[in-house]
């Protein structure tokens, strides 16, 4: 059942992880969460008992070793993101990636250069890094959410409160690792207690509980406000595929109304600059805000009829119409157009 737990949990991070990172490469953006979903995902898979046996034939103790790195790598990436989402993400950018080199270093050569030493002293070398890493991240990172938090709203409020949540987790989960560490130490020969599920007893909930829901809610925290853009990102693409065989007519009526110097990288900024480019294609063959979509549609495809060019910027100075409204207005007269020369053709 723990297996399935951390696999499961593992490779729900790393797909959601690789998509925000092919996201993050096309809009220059999101790079943090990207590298903290993957990396907890892997952290995750390197943590299942079955993968353990296998890095263990490679070196003796290999997952803890690749589970702890990664774990601190996902660190960084949250930090970096809810550096992003406050607006500060130049703020203690090079802090936060010394810190991590550091940690990271030290780890990786107390853990090779300790072999032979009595039981229990580089793993708690280990364990003192790993620990402080990710303390001063958590701290960094709660900072940030509720500093954040207090100015949001919505499914941003939302996310930062399950950030803040794994957070409490996360330390929990460190201040028992600690504290078993150490009796581990001071016991001759201290046994490995075998857990029957990831809450049967309060050991259990704190290495293996809590490090899942921490995740678990480190995952929701970070995908949550980003549902509505995914909601924005779908309406504005289905209007763009909506408006094209009206833009693409009116385009070639009237060349003027081309901003090819104004086109976006975003979807948005795309659909705002073949929004203003059918409404200028609209104005000039003869449309007016009255006319209602089929009445409109029509008059396109059938009386084209080219305005001066004066009355365009009359009609621009007028003022806008909302953003929404403009967006229903062009939809209908794209559907009704659409529609129109399906049953011309």
């Amino acid at each position: 059942m723990i297996d399935v737990l951390f696999v499961g949990v593992g490779i729900f991070a790393l797909a959601i992880g690789i998509w925000r990172a092919f996201r993050a490469r096309r809009t220059g953006t999101g790079s943090g969460l990207a590298i903290s979903l993957i990396a907890l995902g892997a952290a995750f898979c390197f943590l299942s008992n079955r993968t353990q046996l296998i890095e263990s034939q490679i070196y003796p103790s290999l997952g803890r070793l690749l589970s702890n790195l990664a774990t601190m790598v996902a660190a960084y990436g949250i930090g970096l993101t809810v550096a992003e989402i406050s607006g500060t993400r130049e703020r203690g950018k090079r802090t936060r990636l010394v810190a991590l080199g550091a940690a990271l270093g030290i780890l990786i050569i107390t853990f090779f250069s300790t072999p032979g030493l009595p039981r229990g002293i580089g793993v708690f070398d280990e364990l003192l890094a790993y620990s402080l890493y990710l303390g001063f991240a958590v701290v960094d990172i709660g900072v940030m959410s509720m500093v954040t938090m207090r100015a949001s709203g919505g499914a941003l409020r939302a996310g930062l409160v399950l950030l803040l949540i794994a957070s409490a987790l996360a330390v929990a989960y460190l201040v028992g690792k600690i504290v078993v560490t150490i009796q581990d130490l001071v016991v001759a020969q201290p046994a490995k207690g075998v857990c029957a599920g990831p809450f049967s007893t309060v050991p259990c909930t704190l290495d293996v509980g809590f490090p899942a829901l921490s995740v678990l809610f480190i995952v929701l925290g970070l995908t949550i406000p980003a549902v509505p853009g995914m909601g924005r990102a779908l309406r504005d693409g289905r209007t763009m595929r909506l408006l094209r065989p009206l833009r693409t007519d009116l385009t070639g009526r009237y060349p003027e109304i081309v901003r090819l110097d104004e086109r976006g990288t975003t979807r948005r900024q795309r659909l705002l600059t073949a929004m203003s480019e059918t409404n200028d294609g609209l104005i000039l063959a003869g449309v007016t805000p009255s006319m209602a979509a089929g009445a409109a549609a029509r008059h396109v495809h059938d009386v084209p009829a080219a305005v001066d060019e004066t009355d365009l910027v009359a009609v621009g100075q007028a003022g806008e119409p909302a953003f929404a409204a403009d967006v229903t207005r062009l939809r209908a007269i794209a559907r009704s157009y659409r529609e129109l020369r399906r049953t011309v053709r």
